[in-house]
């Protein structure tokens, strides 16, 4: 399949070959969704912790008469039932990561790459700006359209002056083609990869 590629000055600038294994995949909801919270699972950080009933510091020395108090007979302050005892149940450091194979993973991407080449995707011809500024990127922008929130992909490492120049631009991210990943395609309302950023992606599946 053929993608028009333009600059960011929103010119035509050829075509480039998008390959229909990795481009033309028809998304599935159940298979987007199972990489979109296998991802937000695997980034909690999961270090929540609470102090058990062994891990207080406190005596456990009998506090009252067996009978004739007029109570229960406790044995330990550390209860979870007194204040500054133990948390029942509480939360306890631990990983939140799900297990999801390596080709449902890689099958996920390429739905979301899909879902995005069918609308919302836009490949330009490289990222290299002559004025690095914010106002000139955002004029940019606008003139070609790109309104809401931007995903740029560049190849091995993104453009420094483009970096710069985008990271006071609200709701515009941009990460190398090693970083692509289904929740920030998703999340975003166009993506837009550079022809190298195309190269990287096709060798990462097929590599």
């Amino acid at each position: 399949m053929k993608a028009e590629v333009q600059t960011l000055e929103a010119k035509a600038s050829g075509e480039v070959a998008l390959s229909e294994a990795i481009f033309g995949v028809e998304p599935r909801a159940d298979i987007l969704q199972r990489m979109v919270t296998y991802q937000l699972a695997k980034r909690q950080a999961g270090t929540h912790k609470t102090k058990q009933r062994g891990e207080i510091t406190g005596t456990t020395k009998k506090f009252g008469r067996q009978k004739g108090g007029g109570g229960a007979r406790h044995g330990n302050r550390k209860s979870n039932i007194f204040i500054g005892g133990g948390k029942a149940h509480g939360p306890v450091v631990r990983s939140h990561a799900i297990d999801l194979p390596k080709k449902v993973r890689a099958l996920a991407l390429k739905m979301a790459l899909s879902s995005k080449a069918k609308d919302g995707l836009v490949v330009v011809d490289s990222l290299s700006l002559k004025d690095a500024k914010t106002k000139v990127l955002k004029g940019h922008f606008d003139k070609a359209g790109w309104n809401g929130k931007v995903l740029v992909i560049d190849g091995e490492s993104v453009d420094e002056g483009f970096k710069k120049a985008a990271g006071n631009l609200p709701g515009v991210n941009v990460m190398p083609a090693m970083g692509a990943n289904v929740y920030d395609i998703l999340n975003h309302d166009t993506l837009v990869l550079t022809r190298e950023a195309v190269e990287k992606l096709e060798a990462r599946f097929n590599g």
